[in-house]
């Protein structure tokens, strides 16, 4: 039996994670309890063992002493220096190597993808707004963060405090057979050091949130920086990023040093504090001795236990004060990943079924919570198969009557159907499932031309998806595709949202990824802005042969590519304010024909931003 699959490190979680820690703890390491109190059960002998090292260095002296040097090795004594040796060769060695390998195997290596994987399911499912509203850079490291943190603070609980806890234990056990007054002494110095440490760590766990935060923004801005590192350059902005950089360095350095502080001043009072330990058992028992009540073994007993739990002192307390800044990153991580600004399906919602593919908006408005922009009272019926043009000028509500399509904001008001089924009461991946969509801005994953186009449908043949490619007119480019790693052609990877490529060939291949998904509902966003118009209009003809049969809503500033639509809406703050055919809507001498009339090289003068 593997001991390493002794803990399931994927196993999903049971609903959404708490919002305080404890609960929150609990929730990132459900499932893995078992293995962890074996692990910390085996760290606590461990723990006691060292108690039992000192006592058995004891009566070693005693017996040394009591036998003097002719009779040390004989008969009577055989069996205690056997002990003896087998303690230190095999039980000892033994115990703690359980210890290092439940910590080491069953433990860490599982922990951290546990509770990493559990936070990433959960981010996974927020809302388009919770990813707007902060750093890509700066989610995904406080998903690592809060991972390692969670994984330390088990770690450590199981490596050092059980292990210390055990010690002391059996420490104090030892010393009141020595004497209970020398165990009282360590007693009121143990209440010393949990005082001690009672007022350092909340302190400690403040400071190192701080700090986690300013990393965090310190990660954020830098990575922020370099998605947009074309920007910045050719804005020639790179002082002005530089500084930015500096300032979120500047306030990490800050929180860095303010729990730099923190963390000498409680050396200093540790090692103070530390230092009375040996002072205290070693001269209590020498009085004892020197009083006949105390043996030159308990002298060396209580000396051992003295001068260990002074050393593990200084590793246990560095090793709290490591577990309490692990708690205060797990809080900072927690105020960002656990808040739930998410579109939940309903309990047991079914899968959308699109036998046709008729879309109906009755009265839908969303604003996103302001009093301006958005959709406003929204009747709209898509027959079955019908292609409907979008047109409006920038803020019109063009993407956003998509978007609430696509469900990727809840609407205020109103509802939408498809084929006769209320969005909110289906599951959102099969909603989603049904649509194929294009955007101007098309996003593309570091990954192979080939991982890229079978996004659109994973189980698809080769044959199938370089089918797709042809018919997006891609296959020829991707085919002179190399990156810096030498792969080739539907091998290449294509850099971080596509940076390798330009924009038409983008587009073509996020073409050829929505050609592959064959949804019956197709959604185009700007679809073909981007390419030059001898390619447009080879793939215009791939997109002809595309949209049969499907429902399609095809929004464009370049009108021409309207004009075969059945019907083109107009939007204008919000509103639909034009309904017609391309010709009707030239005869109405309304927005669209002065759009129309406006349009340099097709496209519509636009004045605000969408």
């Amino acid at each position: 039996m593997n001991i390493g699959n002794w803990i399931n490190a994927f196993r999903p979680a049971d609903g959404p994670p708490p919002e305080t820690l404890r609960p929150f703890m609990g929730w990132c390491l459900s499932g893995a309890w078992p293995a962890l109190w074996l692990a910390a059960a085996i760290s606590a002998a461990a723990g006691i063992l060292e108690a039992g090292t000192a006592y058995i260095l004891g009566v070693v002296v005693d017996t040394s002493v009591s036998s003097g040097p002719d009779q040390l090795f004989s008969v009577s004594n055989i069996g205690l220096l056997v002990l003896g040796v087998g303690f230190f060769l095999i039980a000892r060695p033994l115990l703690f190597g359980l210890s290092a390998t439940a910590n080491a195997v069953i433990v860490q290596p599982n922990l951290n993808p546990l509770v990493l994987s559990r936070l990433h399911r959960w981010t996974l499912g927020q809302s388009v707004s919770f990813f707007d509203e902060d750093f890509a850079g700066r989610i995904a490291q406080k998903q690592m963060q809060t991972a390692r943190a969670v994984t330390d603070v088990a770690s450590e609980a199981i490596n050092v405090v059980a292990f210390a806890l055990a010690s002391l234990v059996g420490s104090l056990a030892l010393l009141t057979v020595i004497d209970p007054r020398i165990s009282g002494i360590f007693l009121i110095w143990l209440i010393g050091y949990f005082a001690m440490i009672r007022w350092f760590m909340p302190r400690i766990r403040v400071k190192a949130a701080a700090r986690a935060g300013a990393r965090a923004m310190v990660t954020g801005q830098v990575v922020d920086t370099i998605t947009n590192i074309k920007t910045v350059k050719l804005f020639a902005h790179a002082d002005h990023e530089d500084r930015a950089g500096l300032n979120a360095m500047q306030v990490f350095r800050q929180s860095a040093l303010e729990f730099g502080y923190l963390a000498a001043g409680f050396r200093f009072c540790l090692m103070s504090l530390a230092g009375f330990l040996p002072v205290l058992l070693i001269g209590a028992t020498l009085i004892l001795f020197s009083q006949g009540q105390a043996s030159e073994g308990h002298i060396v007993a209580a000396g051992a236990i003295a001068i260990r739990i002074a050393q593990m002192t200084g590793w246990v307390s560095f090793t709290l004060m490591a577990v309490y800044a692990s708690i205060g990153e797990i809080e900072d991580g927690m105020r960002t990943l656990t808040p739930r600004t998410r579109l939940m399906d309903l309990p047991g919602a079914p899968d959308l079924v699109v036998p046709n593919g008729e879309i109906v908006f009755d009265h839908v408005a969303f604003a996103y919570g302001r009093d301006v922009g958005g959709v406003h009272e929204i009747d709209l019926t898509i027959g079955a198969g019908e292609k409907l043009g979008i047109v409006g000028a920038s803020g019109a509500g063009k993407s956003t009557l998509v978007s609430l399509l696509l469900r990727l904001y809840k609407g205020e008001s109103g509802r939408i159907l498809i084929d006769g089924q209320e969005l909110v009461s289906v599951t959102q991946e099969s909603l989603r499932r049904q649509i194929g969509m294009v955007t101007q801005e098309t996003a593309m994953f570091n990954r192979s031309a080939r991982e890229n186009i079978l996004y659109g449908r994973p189980d698809a043949t080769e044959e199938q998806m370089i089918a797709a490619a042809k018919q997006a007119e891609a296959h020829e480019f991707i085919g002179d595709l190399e990156d810096l790693k030498g792969r080739k052609g539907y091998d290449a990877h294509l850099g971080e949202r596509g940076v390798k490529l330009y924009g038409g060939q983008r587009q073509r291949i996020a073409l050829a990824r929505a050609i592959l998904k064959d949804a019956p509902i197709l959604v185009l966003d700007e679809a073909t802005s981007a390419l030059d118009s001898e390619v447009e209009a080879s793939i215009q003809t791939a997109l002809h042969r595309v949209m049969q049969g499907k429902t399609v809503l095809a929004i464009a500033h370049r009108l021409s590519t309207l004009s075969e639509m059945d019907r083109i809406i107009v939007m204008d703050q919000g509103r639909i304010v034009e309904v017609g055919t391309h010709d009707s809507l030239l005869v109405q001498n309304g927005l669209y024909s002065q759009f129309w009339n406006r349009q340099s090289g097709g496209f519509i003068r636009t004045e605000a931003a969408e």
